[in-house]
């Protein structure tokens, strides 16, 4: 069985991301493929290592994107390739989640496999809406049932007078398209009319909504509210708790989606805001920051910074790249003695500091042409610029310098590529009007994002307000044809964040 690959069929939780195991994140972090569901989170698959397959097999109640067989044809094909493979799933792969069925496909074929268990959206979903599946006062049991059964079956194994019968909490899974059947039948061989029941769509998510009844009345107020799938159904003395035990609480952006298009290792403060109050940041990274292709130049800049009076850094990672460099050929940081250092942007400002520089001038507004108008003011003839920052910045300040005849050199200290984006899912939730807002930090996030989703694709992000972190990505975002809701005051992630508020209390 060695010979081939190895597959992991794995539960990430119900939606919140966070209720991942730590086992789990390892097999996704080492996995050469990641064959994932659609509720599983886009955050999760930030975990991948960079050049994972990412395949898509996302499943709606009444249409399935890659059938059964498929997918088990998928894992046995990519384990015979001898890749490492790892089967994601919502919740637990052996709580109707088939991961039997992958399992004994993998098995026929001699191919090794590990289960990983997740966390069950039976106890977790209950939980964050406030109702514990079991209590001392309340019950003595927990019964877990599908609410859709596999398509086709002669006979059905749920067996309603048994069920009804029972004095224990029943959580149906997936069946919401059947819960007016699930109740009545219950009712009808005995269970009272008036036994509380909740049906809670979107579980641990921004997006959770509750609705709370009892089994007789239960269907039509689902009805009557749009509950959708997935939901789970809670029937029991245990659901009347949830009056006296929710504390899933709502921040200013609870319930709003805001894809976040900044690079991986940029996303985190952005991302880190939204969750806080209480919204869903989506990581679509559009840009991918990679070192030098080489360092000639790089090095013989370093090694001569006498030559320069004057630095400028427009981004934090332009700090981290530069002075991580020095490091490496060993170019003692006194040579920045007599120097003075420009930092675009707080963050980039913060990053100098930290290593105990000074820096002597920071523009108002984060844009080339208010730098340009700081440079213009500071430097003296005969003194030279350094402009270290990426391949793909703008020409306005150089064009700016050498109009005014002021010296500089430009370093490019990292390039930026396209990043390999999860494509479909992004598609997938902008037709379906899931998607909030669209959050752009520059330029490059603007042209990479429409890039990535094909121009073709642009009508589908009329549902969705489109918010930019300052002038220069707004007007490219208008550029390209993209309809701009909103634009920072502030020109930083605390300006972006605080337009989506002003925006979603209708300011």
């Amino acid at each position: 069985m060695s010979e081939y690959g190895k597959v992991y069929i794995l539960g990430v939780g119900p939606g919140d991301y966070k209720l991942i195991t730590l086992k789990a994140a390892e097999c996704i972090k080492k996995a050469d493929v990641i064959v994932y569901d659609r509720l599983v989170s886009t955050k999760i698959l930030s975990f991948a290592k960079e050049d994972a397959e990412l395949i898509y097999a996302g499943k709606l109640p009444d249409l399935h994107t890659v059938p059964q067989e498929g997918i088990n044809e998928i894992l046995v094909k990519k384990a015979l390739e001898g890749k490492v493979v790892a089967r994601v799933k919502g919740g637990d792969p052996f709580v109707f989640g088939r991961g039997g069925e992958e399992a004994e496909a993998l098995s026929e074929h001699g191919i090794s496999f590990e289960i990983i268990p997740g966390v069950t959206s039976a106890i977790a979903v209950p939980a964050y809406a406030g109702i514990p599946v079991t209590h001392r006062d309340y019950c003595s049991s927990l019964h877990i049932i599908t609410g859709h059964e596999k398509p086709g079956k002669a006979e059905s194994f749920i067996d309603f007078e048994l069920l009804a019968k029972l004095e224990g909490t029943l959580v149906f899974l997936m069946g919401i398209k059947n819960i007016a059947e699930i109740c009545s039948n219950l009712i009808r061989f005995g269970k009272k009319g008036t036994t509380p029941a909740a049906v809670i769509e979107n579980g641990t998510t921004v997006s959770q909504r509750v609705v709370s009844g009892t089994l007789k009345d239960i269907a039509q107020k689902v009805g009557e509210a749009g509950i959708k799938s997935p939901a789970v159904t809670v029937i029991g003395g245990v659901a009347e708790l949830r009056d006296k035990l929710q504390w899933f609480s709502k921040g200013s952006l609870f319930g709003k989606k805001v894809i976040v298009t900044r690079t991986r290792e940029q996303a985190g403060k952005l991302v880190d805001a939204i969750e806080q109050l209480g919204g869903e940041a989506i990581e679509f990274p559009t840009i991918k920051v990679q070192p030098p292709q080489e360092y000639l130049q790089f090095d013989k800049i370093l090694r001569n910074l006498y030559a320069f009076r004057w630095i400028v850094f427009t981004s934090v990672h332009g700090v981290k790249v530069f002075f991580m460099r020095m490091k490496e050929i060993k170019v003692d940081i006194r040579r920045l003695w007599g120097i003075r250092l420009c930092a675009v942007g707080e963050a980039t400002a913060k990053e100098l500091e930290a290593l105990g520089l000074e820096v002597f001038y920071r523009p108002e507004a984060f844009t080339s042409s208010e730098l340009l108008k700081g440079l213009l003011d500071y430097v003296r003839p005969g003194e030279k610029v350094l402009l270290a920052r990426a391949d793909m910045a703008s020409e306005e300040l150089s064009e700016g310098l050498t109009k005014n005849n002021i010296a500089f050199e430009e370093l490019t200290v990292y390039s930026t590529s396209l990043e390999t984006s999860d494509r479909q899912g992004i598609l997938e939730r902008l037709e379906e009007n899931e998607i909030d807002f669209i959050t752009f930090t520059s330029a490059s996030t603007v042209k990479n994002f429409v890039s990535i989703l094909g121009a073709e694709n642009l009508d589908k992000l009329s549902g969705a307000k489109l918010v930019c972190i300052g002038p220069v990505t707004m007007e490219a975002a208008e550029k390209l044809g993209l309809n701009v809701s909103a634009m920072a005051d502030i020109y930083t992630i605390e300006g972006i964040v605080d337009k989506l508020v002003q925006i979603t209390r209708g300011g």
